[in-house]
């Protein structure tokens, strides 16, 4: 057995692993919307309770009630992202497609790596970017597109090119885009709550303890109720902090996945490798939400410590394809400065 082919049995197993933790971003959904009803219920917008634990119990039957409401609710944001995923994709980033006479060759590496595995051949699109970078976007067949930067384009050989095309295949070929996707969803749901809650949150005072009269604390919910304010807010922090931390999680266990099933797809790991130093430090694309760039091959703007951080470094994935793939660094490594512009089919791009 090869040491790619070693890598890529783990397909299976991630697969299950990043099964359950999207089962966990839905269970964060049903958190927060006990946040949100322990809050409401300390602040009285449903009526007084005498202690802390009645608030809890409270705010339970409200769960029960509203897991529903709150299920179709994310159903339905699902639903629309899944139509118009693609649009909002290219309205952040103002990529446009790319047909086979824009860019044969670019197009005949695709469609040449698509027809050794019976895949059907994704839609190309291009970002007017000077940054290096790719990320595979989709949902099913008939929607699976790969984008690049017009500076990846021009900055990588056919090789390495074509390495980069296989390691974006290989994550629709794994269903990780389609994973991905639904994360960053479900993920903006609980995002999208956080920030309205605390957000509002600025423009209240809250307050309690002995000082308060007792139809003061009536008025706020009753006794107990700054505690379950508290809590509440507690519960809603920790919802968004795990929901990050799992979309972070998805995105790190892939990016080794598609670098094994790219040498899989071209048999070229040191024409990925010099990709990887290619493009490491230069992948920034400006004004894309963090979702897009969790996406991207490579994602420069990582948190300040691993746990925080969406792909693991260009360093460690060079160390396992060296290590596992037989993979070679080169003998002079790519330059780490930044390149001169020089005309190309898609303007000014970088020179090689």
């Amino acid at each position: 057995m090869s040491p790619v082919f070693g890598l890529y049995t783990h397909i299976h197993a991630n697969r299950r692993k990043s099964a359950l933790l999207v089962v966990g971003l839905g269970l964060l959904v049903y958190g927060l919307v006990f946040g949100v009803a322990l809050l409401l219920r300390g602040l009285g917008w449903f009526g007084t309770v005498d202690t802390f634990t009645g608030h809890v119990a409270a705010a339970s039957r409200d769960l029960l009630w509203a897991a529903p409401a709150a299920t179709a609710l994310t159903a339905l944001w699902v639903f629309v992202a899944y139509k118009a995923h693609q649009w909002i994709i290219d309205a952040v980033t103002g990529a446009r497609p790319v047909e086979r006479a824009d860019d044969p060759a670019l197009y005949a590496l695709l469609e040449n790596l698509c027809i050794s595995r019976g895949m059907s051949v994704p839609a190309l699109r291009i970002i007017k970017s000077d940054a290096l970078n790719a990320f595979a976007s989709g949902l099913d067949e008939r929607h699976y597109t790969i984008t690049l930067t017009r500076g990846i384009v021009a900055a990588l050989d056919a090789r390495e090119l074509e390495t980069v095309l296989a390691h974006e295949l290989t994550h629709i070929r794994n269903e990780d885009v389609r994973l991905m996707v639904v994360a960053v969803i479900v993920t903006g749901i609980i995002s999208f709550v956080g920030e309205m809650i605390f957000r509002g949150g600025r423009d209240m005072r809250v307050s309690g303890g002995s000082s308060r009269s007792e139809g003061s604390d009536r008025k706020r919910g009753g006794g107990g109720a700054l505690p379950a304010i508290l809590l509440a807010i507690l519960v809603i922090a920790v919802a968004w902090f795990l929901s990050q931390v799992i979309r972070f999680s998805l995105s790190r266990s892939r990016e080794f996945l598609a670098d094994a099933g790219a040498v899989e797809l071209t048999k070229n790991p040191d024409a990925l490798i010099s990709a990887l130093l290619k493009i490491q430090g230069r992948g920034e694309l400006e004004g894309v939400p963090s979702g897009i760039m969790d996406m991207c091959v490579d994602n420069p703007n990582s948190g300040f410590v691993d746990l925080f951080s969406s792909h693991p470094s260009i360093e460690d994935r060079i160390e396992a394809l060296v290590l596992h793939a037989g993979g070679r660094r080169p003998l002079i490594a790519a330059s780490a400065a930044e390149p001169t512009l020089t005309a190309g089919p898609w303007g000014a791009v970088p020179e090689t």
